[in-house]
């Protein structure tokens, strides 16, 4: 990879002088998304700045090694680039994966609260255990076929555990499950095993609630099986609901491997919580008793690339549809505001036939009552007519006077 320094422009930070992703990341326009991901992994490993804390260099190719990356390996933004170039990107809305490890306490804590308010935070694994598992130091434990395993891992760690196949066992497909029941957030990762004996990451597929548990899995059945990345929906959904719900099946995307062969094979549980360990448990199944079960996984996935299909289709629709139905309600307002407009103007022009005076509204409610008991005479004088009050007392029937003889005894 030839000395490079990738700097921002600072007349304008959001463009970049930039190389073209693909000779950054030395793969051809034809490359598949594993030759992709295995080819930013070597990079991101080698110019990590855990490795080089003294190297600005290095620092600036892992930056531009990320950034190409970022780019090629969404479906929408590759094919964007490959149309348009870089303007068709914008490098704004580029989400980069945050190695925990790496962040000190305070950025963690950063980063914890904001994937705690729904903000999308893209993390990847340890560059330390991706070091360790490609020089061949890692522990690696044995893990039987159709036996469950319940362990812990510490943050930013990974428990490695091998998995042999025999012929039969691999054609007839092979699954590895973990889930986790406190909804811990973790990766399954599944290696290549070197020719000098060492390990790099092959697959991954991080954890996904699902009920009450976290869980992620990883199937070889001899034919396309599909992963769903839910990074992509939770950035969408951040920005804006519909555009959520059109790209829900966007990260639907098949697994680079469909089947394994006779041997070893590697896999590992990566914890990925940003403060506490994670308790899981492992399996490792053979695919044979469960014939009924691959069927439906073939048809329900056969389903579900109908459904984006459809979703493509009904997204332009709705869009159109949208649209109008927003011109149409600004033109509602705008009519009602023209109807109370001209029935206004109608009102006054009624109320303008007449020769009365304008009526004039009094201060207070005892001017009203004062004016309402005048009436005018027929010689023109204004009298007031007041009430008469007969203010003689009658008599009440408790009134009737009582004399009493005082000389005679009662």
């Amino acid at each position: 990879m030839p000395g490079h320094k990738w700097k921002p422009d600072k007349s304008n930070p959001a463009k970049q002088l930039r190389r073209d992703p693909y000779e950054v990341l030395g793969v051809t326009r034809n490359s598949t998304d594993q030759e992709i991901k295995s080819a930013y992994r070597k990079l991101a490993l080698k110019y990590h700045p855990d490795k080089n804390a003294n190297d600005p260099e290095a620092a600036d190719m892992f930056k531009e090694a990320t950034f190409s990356y970022n780019i090629l390996s969404d479906p929408d933004k590759r094919r964007q680039y490959d149309t348009a170039g870089f303007e068709a990107v914008e490098a704004e809305s580029q989400e980069l994966e945050l190695d925990l490890s790496s962040l000190g306490a305070v950025n963690t804590m950063f980063a914890a609260l904001f994937s705690k308010l729904g903000v999308p935070i893209k993390t990847t694994v340890s560059a330390t255990v991706l070091e360790e598992a490609l020089n061949g130091v890692v522990s690696i434990r044995p893990l039987p076929l159709g036996q469950a395993l319940c362990r812990k891992v510490e943050k930013q760690s990974a428990h490695f555990y091998s998995v042999t196949l025999t012929e039969k066992e691999a054609q007839a497909g092979f699954v590895c499950r973990v889930h986790s029941t406190d909804k811990s957030k973790f990766k399954l990762l599944y290696f290549d095993q070197e020719e000098n004996g060492g390990l790099s990451l092959a697959l991954q597929e991080d954890s996904a609630k699902t009920a009450k548990v976290t869980s992620a899995g990883m199937f070889f059945l001899g034919f396309p099986v599909y992963r769903l990345d839910h990074s992509c929906n939770s950035m969408a959904a951040v920005k804006d609901p519909d555009t959520a719900f059109f790209k829900k099946l966007d990260g639907f995307q098949p697994c680079e491997l469909n089947e394994l062969k006779p041997g070893t094979h590697v896999f590992a549980v990566y914890g990925d919580n940003f403060f506490k360990s994670v308790n899981y448990t492992i399996e490792a199944l053979c695919a044979a008793p469960f014939t009924e079960e691959k069927e439906n996984l073939r048809a329900v996935e056969a389903q579900i690339l109908s459904k984006r299909v459809e979703l493509s289709k009904f997204e332009t629709e709705y869009k159109e549809v949208l649209a109008q139905f927003t011109e149409m309600t600004g033109r509602y307002v705008q009519e009602m505001q023209a109807i109370d407009e001209l029935l206004k103007k109608r009102n006054e022009i009624h109320a303008s036939y007449t020769t009365a005076p304008p009526m004039k509204r009094s201060g207070s409610s005892r001017s009203k009552s004062r004016n309402a008991s005048k009436e005018a005479s027929e010689d023109g004088h204004v009298k007031d007519k007041k009430p008469t009050r007969d203010r003689s007392k009658k008599k009440k029937w408790f009134n009737i006077p009582l004399k009493v003889d005082k000389r005679k005894p009662c």
